[in-house]
This record gives structure tokens, sequence and C-alpha cells, in this order.
């Protein structure tokens, strides 16, 4: 018997290799992806809970909604990404924080 596992991948060709580490990273992928949709979830709960407390936190769920918004919008709609952009300006502007990036 051996007591070391065999390395199958040292005896694999090298396209065979190369399709097991992208269906490996295909796999991670999607984790990652599935994590990061749960957790979007779990923040859209939490702001969905209850009404805004104050105008920041108004601002912040404002904030989310216009990011998502924006990364929907086709890269040729520049007049709707200038409006967004104008509007967490006036956002930092009329709470007098420094421009949020």
């Amino acid at each position: 018997m051996v007591d070391q596992p065999t390395n199958l991948d040292a005896h694999r060709g090298m396209a065979a290799q190369k399709a097991t580490d992208l269906r490996r990273l295909r796999s991670e992928v999607e984790a990652d992806q599935a994590a990061l949709h749960a957790r979007q979830a779990e923040l859209e709960d939490l702001l969905a809970a209850a009404p805004a407390t104050d105008w920041a936190e108004a601002v912040e769920k404002a904030r989310y909604l216009l990011g998502l918004l924006a990364k929907s919008l086709d890269a040729s709609d520049l007049r709707r990404r200038r409006l967004i952009d104008g509007v967490l300006a006036d956002f930092d502007h009329l709470l007098d924080k420094p421009p949020h990036n």
C-alpha cells in the first residue's frame, strides 16, 4: 500500500488539466456569486424592514438603489449616468459630507 495519495493531475494531459482547472474555477465563481446574492438579499431586507429614521439613512437607501440603476445602464447612456452622479453629489452637498465614491 502507498501512504501518499496519488496526484492524478500529474498523470493527465494538459488539456484535461486545463478543463479540470476551469471546472474548479467556475465552481468557485458560482459559489461566490451565490454568497454575494445572499448578502445582497440580506442587505435589501434590512433596508426595506423599516422606514428611514433620518435623512442620512434615507440617502443611504437611495444611494444603494441608484448604484443598482447605474450598474444596469448601457455604457452609451451618459445622460442618466451624469444625472445619477449629480444626485449623489447633491446628497453629499446637502448632508455636508465629502463626496461619496
